[in-house]
């Protein structure tokens, strides 16, 4: 008599990654990887033009999600709000907690679906420029310049084949709930918390991910040892949060000072955030001269299934200023330099004063010293710029980079107080919770025994000033820079 023989069991899909090793993958987050919508993040750096300064950092936004992806699969299973693999790959698992596990890793694998070219670079560009509706159609929507809003319009306007939308409706997930989250205001406390808090997927990633491309040790902490000390508490009114237990509070802050420096030494640096700024630049001109997609022209592009929108990437914006340049399509002398030099790596010169001097500042909630110092710089770089067209030939310029965003470890609890949503501070989305033995929670800035208490205090501020080798003469000539 035969043995009976065993249906062979169908071999998950898996992705290898170079950090996690194979990562197991669900038949709709494979559907919705290779849609047109995510291969596009392929052609995004995730660092800009950090590559210019770090030759390694050609990764791109397509991994890093993936990994984020990886990263709130095991938050969730450390905190005890994963499901089995049999019902996390079972496209009929509709349970309550099957439905979390699945969103939770589908909003980690989409939060970065609308990021603009060179990321975050292109985008301030966006931003600053607005919403030009010079060649609107009736239909466009009046959105926020946001890579967030820009995400969470393609998640619910693409309801058509190989649309994100339609993948999404088809397995029958909540559109509307998975946008929420990826914008960090979900019904359900968690669920922000692990996709936008000082200790969140995203920064479980990226941290290690860039240290690794960089080949900068910044950005390196116990993963391991955060992850097997996650745990979740109640909150009231239903809700849970999560925090660490008081015995890993010295690696989550680790973790905080990794990303400070991380921040401080990668993203800020002299060399890369320069030509960053160039592009910013070069972008919102390009931007006023038309010759960009303006923004409510890629929503169309969205809704209509217009594949120009799946092109909108790195290439498409180098292969614009190659256009601009050759064609001698902007007249302005400034931004011809810039063009160029974005395009060849010629940096331009650092602009020295006491002024512009790297600083570390104290905060305490109201940030006073920040508040007066900005003016000062302001009025100086006018009062630069004022000699320049007084005595210039036109072709002299300056580029400012006053940061808006701060360089923190963390907020201190004044500033937790004063931005409060709620009295209930636990139910904060941002700061990170530690857990007694006992259970109690307590947020990670008050406890006495932490260095956050203190560094928390700490902006790291980083004024830059940059012009072209004209202006730096001219202003040298008149002794008003170094």
């Amino acid at each position: 008599m035969l043995a009976p023989t065993k249906r062979p069991i169908k071999a998950p899909r898996t992705i290898f990654d170079v950090l996690y090793g194979f990562i197991p993958i669900t038949e709709w987050e494979e559907r919705i990887i290779n849609s047109p919508f995510f291969q596009r993040l392929r052609w995004i750096k995730q660092l800009g033009f950090a590559n210019y300064i770090f030759p390694g950092a050609e990764h791109n936004r397509f991994a890093h999600v993936i990994g984020v992806m990886h990263s709130m699969d095991q938050m969730l299973r450390s905190l005890g709000l994963a499901v089995s693999d049999a019902e996390l790959f079972d496209p009929k698992a509709k349970s309550a907690a099957a439905l979390f596990h699945k969103s939770m890793r589908i909003s980690a694998l989409l939060h970065d679906v609308g990021t603009f070219p060179f990321s975050h670079a292109i985008e301030y560009a966006y931003i600053r420029h607005g919403n030009d509706q010079r060649r609107t159609k009736s239909k466009a929507k009046n959105l926020p310049n946001s890579h967030e809003h820009l995400g969470s319009f393609i998640i619910k306007n693409t309801d058509y084949d190989g649309g994100i939308t339609r993948i999404l409706n088809d397995y029958g997930f909540d559109v509307h709930a998975i946008s929420k989250i990826i914008k960090g205001d979900s019904d359900v406390l968690i669920a922000n918390q692990l996709m936008h808090s000082d200790l969140d997927a995203d920064r479980m990633d990226y941290l290690m991910r860039d240290s690794y491309y960089t080949g900068i040790k910044y950005g390196q902490f116990d993963r391991d040892y955060i992850l097997a000390n996650l745990v979740t508490f109640d909150v009231g009114d239903g809700q849970l949060a999560f925090g660490v237990r008081e015995n890993a509070v010295h690696a989550v802050e680790d973790f905080l000072i990794a990303r400070f420096s991380w921040y401080s030494q990668i993203i800020k640096n002299p060399g890369s955030a320069k030509f960053d700024i160039i592009s910013s630049h070069v972008a919102q001109a390009f931007l006023e001269h038309d010759f960009l997609h303006q923004f409510h022209d890629l929503l169309t592009m969205i809704e209509d299934r217009d594949q120009r929108f799946f092109w909108w990437n790195d290439i498409y914006f180098m292969t614009q200023c190659q256009e601009v340049l050759f064609k001698k399509l902007i007249k302005n002398p400034r931004i011809a330099e810039l063009t160029e030099m974005l395009l060849y790596r010629h940096p331009p010169k650092t602009v020295y004063h006491p002024l512009f001097n790297h600083r570390i500042l104290t905060s305490n909630g109201n940030e006073k010293e920040k508040e007066t110092l900005i003016p000062k710089i302001n009025k100086f770089v006018g009062q630069l710029q004022n000699i320049l067209e007084k005595h210039g030939t036109g072709k002299e310029w300056l580029l400012a980079d006053i940061p808006e965003r701060d360089v923190v470890f963390t907020r201190g609890i004044g500033h937790i107080v004063k931005k409060r949503s709620t009295d209930n501070l636990y139910k904060e989305r941002d700061p990170i919770k530690v857990v007694s033995k006992r259970g109690t929670p307590s947020l990670l800035v008050e406890l006495d025994n932490t260095l956050m208490k203190h560094l928390s205090g700490f902006i790291n501020f980083v004024p830059s000033v940059y012009a072209n080798d004209s202006a730096v003469k001219l202003l040298r000539s008149k002794r008003m820079i170094e």
